[in-house]
């Protein structure tokens, strides 16, 4: 189930075809000023799944079907997973963000 997006499009026009990524929403938790997600039943959590070339509509409607509370990440059709982009991005965003300060 789709709980939050973050959209990594630089042409955030384009929604015919996209490179989606999903994620356990519950990776967020560390994030500064995140909102806290309880933690899956570990053989329910998805760590990552990633489609290639898909709308946004489709990318939407998948990340709705995953089986936990995930955050659905959409890249440019030629960006994300392909490249490495979003790994780049989430150890980036671990390093810069640091530990949530939320109790």
């Amino acid at each position: 189930m789709l709980w939050n997006v973050i959209d990594k499009r630089t042409r955030p026009y384009r929604w015919r075809e996209v490179n989606a990524v999903v994620e356990a929403v519950e990776h967020d938790n560390s994030c500064n000023d995140a909102d806290q997600a309880p933690q899956s039943d570990p053989s329910l959590t998805v760590d990552y799944n990633a489609l290639e070339a898909v709308s946004v509509q489709e990318a939407i409607a998948w990340a709705n079907q995953q089986r936990c509370p995930v955050t659905l990440y959409l890249y440019d059709l030629n960006g994300g997973f392909a490249d490495g982009e979003h790994f780049d991005e989430v150890a980036n965003r671990s390093a810069d963000e640091g530990t949530n300060t939320q109790p």
